[in-house]
């Protein structure tokens, strides 16, 4: 059986609430950085990364020094360091709402004199209430806080196993704030086909052929963990193509198949790193066949 250390249970319905307000606290700390960062293709500088102890921006610049945000999710706390030795935090506690937490940042900048100019609305979540102003969300259980934080840590080292196979540009293993999911993307290196929209953020991410792969807490649509991986543009017959282990199928995501692979399919299994792995490999061999990618020319060998 798995070790539950490595891979707890972590029902969305039972941390749905605080859920809710961390990924509000990161949209701040990922809309700091996507402020302060040089531009990178395919939004990379916008994202943030699973580290030792929680999450972290990796290095800001900001006038003539640089700093780092960083969740720690074992002694909870929000800490920012500068490249001078400044060190300054304040806890994460149940009771912290949003606004507390956009503030109390926001102090500790003006303290450390680093810009602090944001949109303060939240992306893509279930209210548009601005962070300065968010009361409602200000639960925070730390239990289940370091139980999403270990699953993230063990997910993202199979994600770099899987990412260092593949001699084709790949992103870096990074959090996308805006969805809270931790992501790998391979590309064919190909120009994907003209998008009918005006979406910078879709134009941008699709501009060239990919196969992504991730994990998430959770949404509206699938309301539990889950691993998934789509190709764009997506071939024809992509979802006929088999699936591994067992467990993982093929369903639709606004129009077009993804496949899926439930954590709670995984997690209690002999081997769950394998099944991660053999689910990523065998969702990027349907995808990459069928889009005419050179597999073998991409493959990196074993040893």
């Amino acid at each position: 059986m798995a070790d539950q250390t490595l891979f707890p249970d972590l029902p969305l319905h039972e941390w749905i609430k605080t859920k809710e307000t961390l990924h509000r606290y990161l949209q701040i700390v990922g809309k700091l950085r996507m402020s302060l960062m040089p531009k990178q293709n395919h939004w990379w500088h916008i994202t943030l990364y699973v580290d030792t102890v929680g999450s972290t921006t990796r290095p800001i610049p900001n006038r003539d020094f640089t700093f780092i945000v960083n969740f720690d999710f074992i002694d909870h706390q929000l800490n920012v360091t500068t490249s001078g030795g400044e060190r300054l935090y304040f806890d994460l506690v149940d009771g912290l709402s949003v606004a507390d937490f956009y503030n109390n940042l926001k102090d500790i900048f003006a303290e450390l004199n680093i810009d602090f100019d944001i949109l303060s609305e939240p992306y893509d979540l279930s209210d548009a209430i601005p962070f300065d102003k968010c009361h409602i969300h200000h639960s925070y259980d730390k239990a289940a806080v370091h139980n999403a934080w270990k699953i993230l840590r063990e997910v993202d080292v199979i994600l770099k196993e899987f990412k260092g196979r593949s001699f084709s540009k790949t992103c870096p293993v990074q959090i996308y704030w805006h969805h809270l999911d931790l992501v790998v993307t391979r590309f064919s290196g190909k120009r994907g086909p003209e998008m009918n929209t005006t979406s910078q953020v879709e134009l941008e991410a699709y501009s060239h052929e990919v196969i992504s792969f991730g994990f998430w807490f959770g949404d509206d649509t699938i309301k539990e963990p889950a691993f998934y991986s789509y190709t764009y543009p997506s071939p024809k017959n992509i979802d006929q193509e088999p699936l591994e282990p067992s467990s993982a199928k093929w369903v639709d995501s606004n129009g077009s198949p993804m496949a899926l692979l439930l954590y709670k399919d995984i997690k209690d299994g002999k081997n769950p790193q394998k099944d991660i792995l053999d689910f990523l490999e065998s969702s990027y061999q349907a995808g990459a066949k069928l889009a005419g990618w050179d597999i073998k020319d991409l493959e990196v060998p074993k040893g």
